[in-house]
């Protein structure tokens, strides 16, 4: 019988995968959403896993839908342009896509934009009133990355808080109704967009991507539509938690935070610490079996939906050294899974690192006294199987 996870697993997930990883490292289980999964704690498991081609991510949020409806009876709402994304796609057709996206976000394309996110980062500490209790992801961690990708992207500044509250809904538990309207709003907003840009580029990447379908490219308008989406979320989403999460870890630690207020230079190392201590993203896109899978002591048969936790497999003991501790000197932790592995390793990674550097070190440096307005015990999570994410964070300035 498989293991039924209620509200506690969104709430204190460490706790909850730690008893399943006592289990065993790959269980049978029922998700708060109602969706029956395989879900893989193991570092080991999970990592070979995200690169074993008999793991399929073709259509995947197409079955997931169909298994929603029929479990309901309600038909789909979700924008069928929004899924045709790299996370929903498999080689050759992954490989098409990411080829035309992955030039964006080299680290040496990304270390260019340096000036411009630290001005963005200075420009809202300047704009913090250093109230009490002022909200650290409010007021900083999530304006940052919204900026940052709507730039990129093209999108104008007056649309960037909508894309935020569509955001928040499509990777939240909430139900088909606000996704829908979540998922159409947005697929709307951006087929206008791209037939702005296609009529007149500027100097962004959408634009470029639009006139690269132009040029012969085979990227279709759904397509550009969804590959704009997935950029959105996970342009935005990741780092907004890489932000959050990684400040409350050194709040919550204080002799780690002193420890880098002694030495900034830890800084670039301690971002990927965070990512393995609280990694911002929960679980990775989820995958179906092709055929049966025998993994971690136990067979996965074909047909069933796979979920890989990236937080649990990145605080894996049989890993990771006192994998509960903050250690922001922690040596080889880039070997966390806190982006993922493979085919579908974070095309945004060297972006979401460098505002993650970026916003905690201007931060540490403009208020090193920084500390938590609340116990730490009072702060709550998202309602999200999909992210690791606060739903505020309170300080004193």
């Amino acid at each position: 019988m498989p293991t039924v996870l209620s509200d506690d697993y969104i709430h204190d997930p460490l706790r909850v995968y730690q008893l399943l990883q006592e289990a065993g490292p790959v269980q049978h289980v029922i998700l708060p959403t109602g969706m029956p999964a395989w879900l893989v704690t193991g570092y080991a498991e999970a990592r070979a896993l995200l690169t074993d081609p008999r793991l399929s991510s073709n259509g995947v949020y197409d079955r997931l839908e169909k298994l929603r409806e029929a479990a309901t009876g309600e038909p789909s709402s979700f924008s069928p342009d929004l899924a045709r994304h790299l996370l929903n796609t498999d080689p050759p057709d992954h490989t098409r896509l990411r080829k035309l996206v992955n030039k964006a976000f080299t680290p040496r394309v990304v270390e260019r934009l340096r000036p411009r996110i630290e001005q963005i980062a200075d420009e809202l500490l300047d704009g913090i009133s250093g109230e009490p209790g002022t909200d650290l992801l409010a007021t900083y961690a999530y304006p940052l990355p919204i900026t940052v990708i709507c730039e990129l992207l093209g999108i104008p500044v007056e649309d960037h808080d909508r894309f935020g509250q569509w955001s928040g809904s499509l990777v939240s538990t909430a139900g088909p109704k606000e996704i829908g309207e979540a998922s159409a709003a947005m697929g709307a907003y951006l087929y206008g967009l791209i037939e702005a840009k296609r009529a007149r580029a500027s100097d962004d990447l959408l634009s470029a991507l639009v006139h690269a379908a132009d040029d012969g490219d085979s990227l279709s308008v759904p397509e550009l539509i969804a590959m704009t989406f997935v950029l959105l979320i996970g342009g935005y989403e990741t780092t907004v938690n890489l932000i959050g999460n990684g400040v409350l870890a050194l709040l919550a630690n204080p002799g780690e935070l002193d420890r880098l207020k002694a030495d900034p230079s830890l800084l670039r190392n301690a971002i990927e610490e965070f990512l393995r201590y609280e990694t911002p993203n929960h679980l990775s896109s989820p995958r179906y079996t092709t055929e049966a899978i025998e993994i971690g002591g136990v067979q996965i048969p074909a047909g069933e939906f796979v979920m890989i936790s990236l937080l649990a497999a990145n605080r894996d003991a049989t890993r990771f050294d006192a994998p509960e501790r903050l250690d922001i000197g922690r040596p080889a932790n880039g070997h966390h899974l806190g982006f993922g592995h493979g085919i579908h390793f974070c095309v945004g990674a060297p972006l979401g690192r460098l505002e993650g550097e970026i916003a905690i070190g201007r931060l540490l440096a403009r208020y090193p006294g920084i500390r938590l307005a609340v116990d730490v015990t009072e702060l709550r999570w998202r309602p999200s199987t999909a992210m690791r994410a606060l739903e505020t964070l309170p300080v004193l300035l």
